[in-house]
């Protein structure tokens, strides 16, 4: 898998989840299990970290502090883009109001100051993606004549960046 440049890739990595409003993230449980769950994305600007809320005492905070390797999966019509790297557990009464949004105030409705509102900060270190462009339609002509001429199909873009 070839390896796109820095600043090209974290530029492609953000178009492709600008307008992805949910993601999963994944965790490691105690036992050792992968652990994944719908988080919401916060409308930050992708420069290699991802911000979610979360409570304080969940078993994905707990999970995150006892080790830190996360991946975060955004999926959309058309892309697909997995995100690994580490994660910390961040307690910023100013970081929290400067990510507030309806969406938040809908799971947390105390407001960004209340007790056990924790951030958790994922700093990528790769990202890997996959885009269609021209989303389903382009799809199915790509498997069509991959079909018809007897060529490997061609399923759209696929790059790693390293962040």
């Amino acid at each position: 898998m070839p390896d796109t440049p820095r600043d090209e890739g974290v530029a492609k990595v953000a178009e492709l989840i600008k307008d992805v409003k949910v993601c999963m993230l994944t965790t490691t449980g105690a036992a050792g299990r992968l652990v994944s769950r719908p988080m919401a994305v916060q409308e930050v600007e992708f420069d290699g970290d991802l911000w979610f809320f979360a409570e304080e005492d969940s078993s994905k905070v707990d999970q995150v502090r006892h080790g830190a390797h996360v991946n975060v999966a955004f999926a959309s019509g058309d892309s697909w883009v997995s995100v690994a790297g580490d994660a910390e557990v961040v307690r910023d009464v100013a970081k929290a109001k400067e990510l507030w949004n309806p969406g938040v105030e809908a799971w947390f409705p105390d407001g960004p100051e209340a007790p056990g509102i924790v951030l958790v900060k994922v700093h990528a270190d790769t990202a890997e993606y996959w885009d269609t462009p021209g989303g389903r339609a382009a799809t199915l002509l790509s498997y069509v004549k991959s079909r018809a001429t007897g060529q490997p199909y061609s399923g759209g873009e696929n790059e790693t960046v390293r962040l």
